[in-house]
């Protein structure tokens, strides 16, 4: 009779090989890289890039515009209608109600376009 956990051994040994690996990839990383990197830190090189200008303020903790957060947000939103507008414009010929579901996402997307500008959201300085 044959053992009936005997199928599972394969998937078992690769459970194994790959802790063992992810194990061994972690614990020389560490190692080696404080072995291998260079011990001669300078002032210019302990300081962050930050596209050529010295960061004005010391830590990460400081004040951003909210005009910051409402463009990364304004971003996101027309980011998603491109990510929505993409698999409609390959597919538009096979349904006709897609037709129209996609109309109804651009005129929300449009009334709130229209909203932000209005309200001067794409205005940087003010």
């Amino acid at each position: 009779m044959a053992n009936p956990a005997s199928p599972f051994l394969p998937v078992l040994i690769l459970f194994l090989v790959a802790a063992v690996t992810a194990a061994a990839i972690l614990i020389l990383s560490g190692k080696l890289l404080n072995f291998l990197k260079p011990r001669n830190p300078q002032a210019a090189k302990l300081t962050p890039y930050e596209c050529g200008v010295p960061p004005l303020q010391t830590g990460a903790r400081h004040k951003y515009s909210v005009k910051f957060y409402l463009t990364a947000m304004l971003f996101i939103l027309f980011d998603v209608e491109a990510a929505f507008l993409l698999p409609w414009a390959v597919n538009y010929k096979h349904a006709l109600w897609t037709f129209w579901a996609m109309l109804s996402f651009m005129a929300t997307l449009l009334v709130g376009f229209i909203y932000a500008w209005g309200k001067g959201a794409f205005e940087w300085e003010r």
